[in-house]
């Protein structure tokens, strides 16, 4: 399944494979998930300078290479700014990180490059030069964002000479958010608080595509619910709806994502080419309004 990425003429497949993960891998065994992936029809491969420490990036370059799988059947994202103990959106860093993605990649360009979270020291006119320079020079053609709230964007965009493609966004049914204030609106409950600004509406309304990262995590330090004691009634009810579709687990939380009609992309990290068919099949379902409701509420969430 393919969707028009941001308002670029990219078109991409709506499940990413986050490459994170890949530099514990021997080149023959990234092969063989370059592979599984492209069998399920996803070509969006989502990379980081910090993967690895770059490793990551070279390890997916050689078994391209082997595989000689030609560029252009691929759209390749990179993200930089993050440094030891500090962000960094400099337009010397920024232009730098991308001659070092560029190099390890073994490519001439990247379709898309993210700001790696935010960066409060961030300058947009110095940020605008380098997306400026890295796009003349055909370096890079699309640009985005990881993590960042609608004022973030608002603030960059203003500077820019074309709209913010993508921001990458923490999402999954244990981490929700992104949606619980839009549901709780002038209540006094803690589902009430906005810690985004409205995000996800602002990135509706500008047509920037949502990358949702980490779908089966609760958080970046609790790990996975399918493995908490705290989240059994929603892995009872993914369990039970897997069943009724005849799909995985992971499947199902891959549609839930894809049901919100903001047109997300779900960016997942296994390395394990028979679990991704598994969560490849999340293309052939398409939840109710009822069972994803169900799902959201059997997470711990409940409405006004």
């Amino acid at each position: 399944m393919l969707q028009k990425i941001g308002q670029t003429n990219v078109t991409g497949s709506r499940i990413a494979l986050g490459c994170m993960r890949m530099a514990a891998l021997e080149t023959k065994d990234a092969e063989h998930v370059i592979s599984a992936v492209l069998e399920q029809g996803i070509n969006f491969f989502d990379h980081a300078d910090i993967y690895g420490g770059g490793e990551s990036e070279k390890r997916f370059a050689a078994a391209l290479k082997n595989l000689g799988i030609n560029r252009d059947q691929l759209i390749l994202q990179s993200k930089c700014g993050i440094q030891k103990g500090y962000f960094d959106f400099s337009k010397e860093h920024i232009v730098t990180a991308v001659d070092g993605i560029l190099q390890r990649l073994n490519t001439d360009y990247l379709d898309f490059l993210l700001l790696h979270r935010p960066d409060v020291l961030m300058e947009p006119d110095e940020v605008a030069e380098a997306f400026m320079q890295l796009k003349e020079a055909g370096k890079v053609r699309h640009f985005g964002v990881s993590n960042q709230n609608r004022y973030q964007m608002e603030l960059l965009a203003a500077y820019l000479d074309e709209p913010l493609a993508v921001n990458q966004l923490q999402l999954s049914p244990a981490h929700t958010p992104l949606f619980d204030a839009g549901l709780n609106v002038n209540m006094k409950n803690s589902a009430a608080i906005d810690h985004d600004s409205g995000t996800v509406d602002y990135c509706r309304l500008h047509q920037i595509t949502i990358q949702a990262w980490s779908p089966f995590q609760i958080d970046l330090t609790s790990g996975l619910f399918s493995e908490s004691p705290d989240y059994q009634d929603l892995n009872l009810t993914i369990a039970k709806y897997a069943q009724q579709y005849g799909v995985s687990a992971e499947a199902i939380v891959i549609a839930w994502i894809l049901r919100y009609p903001a047109k997300m992309q779900a960016v997942i990290g296994s390395m394990n080419p028979k679990r991704i068919a598994k969560i490849a099949a999340a293309n052939k379902v398409a939840l109710t309004r009822p069972e994803w409701y169900d799902i959201y509420l059997s997470a711990g969430n409940s409405l006004p």
